[in-house]
């Protein structure tokens, strides 16, 4: 590996552990917060910025963005990703050692088969060493407006079939997704700058969705599976729409059987179990609402 791409990792490294700590703080004081919404933002944020925990929490996670971004300079963003990937597990392990909240043993399972995905996926992508190519406008357009399209069902129509708190942490970890892969189209001799204003739209939504999910749900429905998206698809577009390398045959095969274990991870997190919370029955339409409540956490 070199030096460039190993300052890249350790980069990417030191912002999961930055943002999943922001994400722990914000989601342990917005559950606690009187009801946010957006058709009082003002109010809201208000609210969220007042409030120390929450601050340090975001302060945190927006550093840690910022070590992202570095790290997208150094390296190829699918190498980035499947680095930063393990934050679930360090977000897990904050939820039971300073949240003093047991998990239950199918959030346990969940974490679990998603960390061996993650880590058969960093498996996969040994001996990367290339940055790829830039994308198409075109191809980067699709990518966005696909994830922006499933975020708007699984937080909407699709919310009823998730536990709580898990339809918004999809939403937050596709538009975080989204804006990660303009956020690389955006980079480097090559870059499109057109692609900064969908950087700076995706995070926000992101950001409404996430912070919604906190006062709906727990912070491995909503953060965790916002992490494992957020992680999962950008290494997807780096492969497909970046022309990153990945290599072939048994290379290849590790690589579905990685992905096919995120996706069942997040399907045990994502899954109804148990009563939802008193304070919000359901998710509400619309998609972003912040009723009851990397990317930069």
């Amino acid at each position: 590996m070199n030096g460039p791409i190993a300052i890249g990792l350790g980069l990417a490294l030191a912002a999961s552990i930055a943002l999943n700590w922001g994400f722990f703080a914000q989601h342990r004081a917005a559950s606690e917060m009187p009801a946010l919404s957006l058709r009082h933002p003002l109010h809201s944020l208000r609210l969220l910025f007042t409030d120390r925990g929450w601050l340090s929490g975001y302060v945190v996670g927006l550093f840690g963005w910022g070590l992202y971004v570095a790290a997208l300079a150094w390296a190829p963003l699918s190498l980035v990703q499947a680095t930063a990937a393990g934050g679930i597990g360090v977000l897990a392990l904050l939820v039971r050692w300073m949240g003093g909240k047991p998990l239950p043993p199918r959030d346990w399972a969940g974490v679990s088969i998603a960390l061996i995905g993650l880590a058969l996926l960093g498996i996969s992508l040994a001996g990367v060493t290339a940055e790829g190519t830039s994308a198409e406008w075109t191809q980067v357009a699709w990518w966005i407006a696909s994830c922006g399209t499933i975020a708007w069902v699984a937080a909407g129509p699709g919310s009823r079939w998730l536990t709580a708190g898990a339809g918004s942490g999809i939403t937050a970890g596709l538009m975080y997704a989204a804006g990660d892969v303009a956020t690389k189209a955006s980079l480097g001799p090559h870059g499109n700058l057109g692609f900064v204003p969908a950087v700076l739209v995706c995070h926000l939504l992101g950001f409404a969705a996430l912070q919604g999910g906190f006062q709906r749900g727990s912070a491995l429905a909503t953060a965790g599976i916002a992490s494992l998206l957020n992680n999962a698809v950008p290494i997807a577009a780096g492969l497909s729409i970046f022309g990153e390398p990945v290599g072939h045959g048994a290379l290849g095969s590790l690589r579905i059987v990685a992905f096919a274990a995120i996706v069942a991870g997040a399907g045990l997190l994502a899954r109804p179990g148990g009563p939802r919370p008193d304070r919000v029955t359901q998710e509400a339409p619309p998609p972003l609402a912040m009723r009851g409540g990397t990317s930069p956490g």
